[in-house]
């Protein structure tokens, strides 16, 4: 096997919580030595880095591909080129897909796509109900012999509690880890933005950010009950922090997670009802938003995703309440990201920490550190590079980006896998 010699980079260490100067030699498509001091000789490549960030490839929970059903939206191929554009090096893909992977079938068929057509590593979540309706549980051990990393019903809340707690009992039982979507159903049905002044200034409807909390505090007590190993996927409210750091400080085992989105974007980027910001849950008050940061920078919050969701032309082209929900992040997620770091909530190892290692940790993947033995999954990065967003330019098949026109600032300059360069220039 080649070797290839990384030197003169900024080592972003998310496990030390460092940021040194240094070099990382890869063998055989794993991290073979790292050091501070002066580099070795005599590997067959060598690529100067030029004082440039390198850190862990990003570990992305919660990306919707749309294979099978509407490919013309999005790839296996398309969202493995923006991955790879973006710095993430592994994918974690939504089973909210036409039909939902709720099968073993289902789930080998969309592991054969990703195997043959994405350049980045790719694992897959599966529905935790069958067609993700909430009546009858999915075959979780089948599911889990077929490869599933984990189930979710994705944004679709199971409304009876006692099928959602059967099946949390049973993924118990197989040690099989749910993603959760804490949302009050019924609160939360046909809401377009957060209840507050902007959103009755817009005539749009709105919940309040209490549905939030409610959705979380039931899951929580299931969770509880059943001792599930658990991952919320969104907290954007303040409201909803102190029942999540509870939960923790009770030792259950669970974790939670941040959109890109809901981190560096709030309600009044709505505007004049611009559709490439409707998410799900809504933008929230920038009051949540800085409680967000906090949590995230003090650990209640754990990872920070993209919520990769792409939606075509036709679908965002409507008015605001009629418009699909949703934005692409893959190849936006670490410019976003660094928003972060420039406006000093966080630093390079909390952010990576979030980014990478946390995800990789919760999933028991050997992924996300720079540490001898480790897999060779890297980006390399200018966080100081600035430019306007072109959605157009964007890898993905769906252009429905909230920063298109944004002046961002950070670069991923080249991104490895196993060792293997898929991005950047040789």
């Amino acid at each position: 096997m080649t070797t290839l010699l990384l030197e003169n980079a900024r080592l972003i260490d998310p496990e030390a919580g460092t940021v040194s100067p240094g070099w990382l030699h890869i063998r055989d498509g794993r991290i073979a030595a790292i050091g501070t001091d002066e580099a070795p000789q005599g590997a067959d490549e060598v690529l100067d880095c030029r004082g440039k960030c390198l850190a862990p490839g990003i570990v992305d929970i919660g990306v919707k591909v749309c294979e099978p059903g509407e490919r013309h939206k999005e790839s296996y191929a398309s969202a493995g080129r923006a991955a790879a554009a973006g710095g993430v090096t592994t994918m974690v893909t939504r089973p909210d897909t036409t039909p939902v992977i709720d099968s073993p079938e289902g789930l080998e068929f969309v592991a054969r796509r990703a195997q043959a057509d994405a350049p980045v590593h790719v694992h897959h979540m599966a529905a935790l109900t069958k067609g993700r309706d909430g009546r009858e549980m999915a075959e979780i051990g089948f599911l889990l012999d077929a490869g599933a990393v984990a189930f979710t019903d994705c944004d679709r809340v199971t409304r009876n509690t006692k099928v959602l707690s059967r099946a949390l009992t049973y993924a118990r039982s197989l040690g099989a880890l749910v993603m959760l979507h804490p949302q009050e159903p019924v609160l939360s049905d046909g809401a377009v933005a957060t209840s507050g002044k902007f959103a009755s200034l817009r005539g749009l409807p709105a919940v309040s950010a209490m549905a939030e909390r409610m959705g979380l505090d039931r899951d929580i007590a299931l969770v509880e009950m059943t001792g599930v190993r658990a991952h919320f996927d969104q907290i954007t409210t303040a409201r909803a922090l102190p029942a999540l750091a509870r939960a923790k400080a009770n030792g259950l085992d669970v974790t939670a997670g941040v959109s890109i989105h809901h981190l560096t974007l709030n309600e009044m980027d709505v505007a004049d009802y611009r559709t490439f910001f409707k998410v799900k849950p809504p933008l929230r008050a920038e009051d949540d938003r800085q409680a967000v940061i906090e949590a995230l920078r003090n650990g209640v919050i754990d990872m920070i995703s993209s919520m990769h969701t792409p939606q075509d032309e036709e679908s965002k082209r409507l008015p605001f309440e009629e418009a699909a929900s949703g934005a692409v992040a893959l190849e936006t997620l670490l410019p976003a990201a660094l928003r972060l770091y420039h406006s000093e909530d966080l630093s390079l190892p909390q952010l990576f920490r979030a980014l990478s290692l946390a995800p990789a940790r919760r999933l028991g993947l050997d992924a996300g550190r720079l540490a001898t033995g480790a897999p060779a999954d890297l980006v390399l990065f200018d966080p100081d590079a600035p430019f306007v967003l072109d959605r157009f330019k964007l890898q993905s098949k769906s252009k429905n980006t909230p920063f298109d026109g944004a002046r961002m600032q950070g670069r991923v300059l080249a991104t490895f896998v196993a060792g293997r360069r898929v991005f950047g220039e040789s």
